[in-house]
């Protein structure tokens, strides 16, 4: 069953899961960038998906890109 998220439940995710907090203040789908804010103070835009799935929870400076294979 897929699970509907809503912007509550995101914010509700991103605080229990991670230093970041997120800035956004509506969802509209999975494709969505939202917009966060690293512990560092830094801005950095995601789509929940990668957040969630891919551990990219903090800003580039603070945990830089992979290097692609």
């Amino acid at each position: 069953m897929n699970k509907r998220w809503t912007i509550s439940k995101i914010k509700e995710f991103v605080e229990k899961n991670s230093e970041s907090k997120l800035l956004t203040t509506e969802y509209h789908g999975f494709s969505q960038k939202l917009q966060f804010q690293c512990a560092c103070g830094s801005q950095f835009e995601k789509t929940f998906t990668k957040f969630k799935n891919n551990h990219q929870r903090k800003c580039e400076t603070c945990q830089p890109p992979k290097e692609s294979r």
